[in-house]
């Protein structure tokens, strides 16, 4: 029997159906080949499913990004390709070196809207202070794909803060991990927020189809370097990961099954601005689920978690930032408390409720 499976919008969501094609259709077949040609110079692998791999001591990522429409407000999908590579490759433990620039273009593109978006490429690299050293550029016959798409990879060098920061989690626990990898929570870890859930999606998709609430959504994208590299000096931070497709949901997910414990958060203490939660009644959706383009979430040993928040909220981009809940044997998986004293558990969503956000 012919297997006419076919490729979905959700395969691309960052979802449980992602993960579950990730897994069953490329691993099975890339990770193998991967362990014939390991050696000790790579030490975070394929497998891991981290946000960036690591090899003789170089974090290296890659995303390409489909973001409809091309401007948004807050930002476009030049500033969106800069900062999500930056991010990834700062939540790995790493200073970002440099990217690299790769644009397929439908052809009959307005040139000024391609200098528009090259120049948000270039401010926001200012901003992080990470250069595009290399690219390539592709045009394509009308209809094969919708206007542009950006892929961006980047490499990066241990943070000379790294090192320190684990020293100071030894201090407080037994820790054996070398990376910031989403896997290495361990019972009592605080998990920090560096800022409001649910913005970027919220704006993408209110911009997108035209819905006009009380107050303007802004997207939230923006490169973290600076204020990861704030937290690793205070030291304390086990591991990190930019809660963008599936939003802090799907992010608190990973890192539960991944650290093989639980997580148990408090709604009150999860912030999300009124406008986003007013959208979100209005249209049944779930802020925990939304994609957010500029936060990244932490743990933190616990003696030393109001100590990190205080220095990410010394940060504009981390001004809103909350200790949230904790890593915990008593829950399985990851359960809210809620306001009204009640507990519910909060899924990995299946799919992006709003597609194309990135």
């Amino acid at each position: 029997m012919v297997d006419d499976e076919r490729i979905m919008l959700s395969h691309g969501a960052g979802g449980r159906v992602m993960q579950e094609l990730i897994s069953s259709r490329f691993l099975n077949h890339l990770e193998p080949l991967c362990d014939e040609m390991k050696s000790s110079k790579i030490e975070v692998p394929l497998g891991a499913m981290d946000d960036g791999a690591v090899i003789d001591g170089i974090v290296f990522t890659t995303d390409s990004h489909t973001v409809k429409p091309l401007f948004f407000p807050g930002g476009d999908i030049g500033s969106l390709s800069v900062a999500g590579t930056v991010n990834d490759v700062a939540v790995m433990g790493a200073d970002p070196l440099a990217l690299s620039l790769a644009m397929v273009i439908e052809n009959g593109y307005s040139i000024s809207e391609l200098e528009r978006i090259v120049e948000s490429i270039a401010r926001t690299c200012e901003l992080a202070q990470v250069p595009i050293i290399t690219g390539d550029t592709k045009v394509v016959e009308n209809g094969a794909i919708d206007k542009m798409v950006i892929n961006t990879s980047g490499i990066g060098r241990r943070s000379e803060w790294l090192d320190g920061n684990f020293d100071t989690v030894r201090e407080h626990r037994d820790f054996k991990g070398n990376w910031l990898q989403d896997s290495n929570l361990s019972e009592g870890d605080s998990i920090i927020v560096t800022g409001t859930m649910g913005d970027h999606g919220i704006a993408l998709l209110s911009f997108r189809e035209g819905y006009q609430f009380s107050s303007e959504i802004i997207s939230d994208v923006a490169p973290l370097n600076k204020l990861i590299e704030d937290s690793l000096k205070v030291g304390g931070v086990v591991g990190m990961k930019d809660p963008t497709r599936g939003g802090l949901a799907n992010t608190l997910n990973e890192m539960a099954e991944k650290s093989k414990l639980g997580i148990l958060i408090h709604e009150e203490a999860v912030p999300i601005m009124s406008g986003v939660q007013s959208a979100c009644e209005m249209l049944g959706l779930d802020p925990l689920e939304i994609g957010n383009e500029g936060k990244v979430v932490m743990g933190v040993v616990p003696g030393l978690a109001q100590e990190v928040l205080e220095a990410i909220k010394r940060r504009p981009e981390g001004k809103d930032a909350m200790i949230i809940g904790t890593a915990t044997r008593s829950v399985r998986g990851v359960v809210m408390k809620t306001v009204i004293g009640g507990k519910r558990m909060v899924e990995a969503p299946i799919g992006d409720p709003i597609p194309r956000i990135c």
